[in-house]
């Protein structure tokens, strides 16, 4: 007997569906979505707070907290002597030390001294080294709101508050919280405070050498002293004089 044998039929394969570029695609839009979220709310928490400390007293600093923080890992009492005075209070001599001695374009500048930026770069990439050429709005945004450091993330977020603050502040806001919130010694953080503590009295009343001597430390506060001062600073204060009578009035 022969065997039978029936026709096959033939079986069309159904295709098989290329999902893998459409999860691909449907992943990396979450990711954007979440970035584009993370952005937008970056965006209004930093602007709410520039214009809060607009009106506002800043009441700490990131550098603050990390002093503090390196002040307890040594065993070392945390000291902040943190007092806030309105500028009408600072010495108009301490206003124009730290413009002799930190940012002679401040109250020409929009935030930025590409020209000291410049020479900045071109000195360190000869090794040597010398200031940064950061502005004072450029010190008071880093100061106020960002962490120490040298990171092109940081020098970024710095650029974004330094033109945040230029065009919501002021200039007049920017010297008063400056003057309110570097470091002016080891736990010691505005003029009021730098005052008392190097000589005993208030940021209203300081002399054209002792605003000279408060500036001239202000590279590394924790490092030098305002009085009993090294000749190196001895020499900065005596060129930060110089400079001040040049500043003339200022006006904001």
């Amino acid at each position: 007997m022969g065997i039978k044998t029936t026709p096959t039929k033939n079986i069309k394969k159904k295709p098989i569906k290329k999902t893998t570029k459409k999860n691909e695609g449907s992943f990396m839009s979450k990711v954007m979505k979440f970035i584009f979220k993370i952005v937008l709310y970056f965006i209004a928490v930093s602007l709410f707070f520039v214009v809060l400390y607009k009106f506002v007293p800043v009441p700490f600093t990131p550098l603050m907290a990390i002093r503090a923080i390196e002040h307890k890992k040594a065993d070392k009492e945390a000291i902040c002597s943190h007092d806030w005075e309105p500028l009408e209070n600072i010495s108009i001599n301490l206003q124009k030390a730290v413009i002799a001695s930190e940012d002679g374009l401040f109250l020409s500048h929009n935030g930025f001294d590409f020209g000291a930026m410049q020479k900045a770069y071109k000195s360190n990439s000869r090794g040597r080294k010398i200031k940064g050429g950061s502005t004072i709005s450029q010190q008071t945004a880093k100061n106020v709101f960002l962490w120490q450091g040298r990171s092109y993330l940081r020098k970024g977020l710095e650029a974004y508050f330094t033109v945040l603050i230029e065009l919501i502040w002021g200039k007049e806001r920017i010297m008063e919280v400056y003057l309110n919130s570097i470091e002016m010694g080891d736990g010691v953080y505005g003029a009021q405070a730098a005052a008392q503590h190097w000589y005993r009295k208030d940021a209203a009343n300081l002399t054209p050498i002792q605003a000279a001597g408060i500036a001239a430390i202000l590279p590394s506060p924790r490092r030098f002293t305002a009085t009993s001062s090294s000749s190196y600073i001895n020499n900065r204060k005596k060129k930060i004089m110089r400079v001040m009578r040049t500043v003339g009035k200022i006006n904001y």
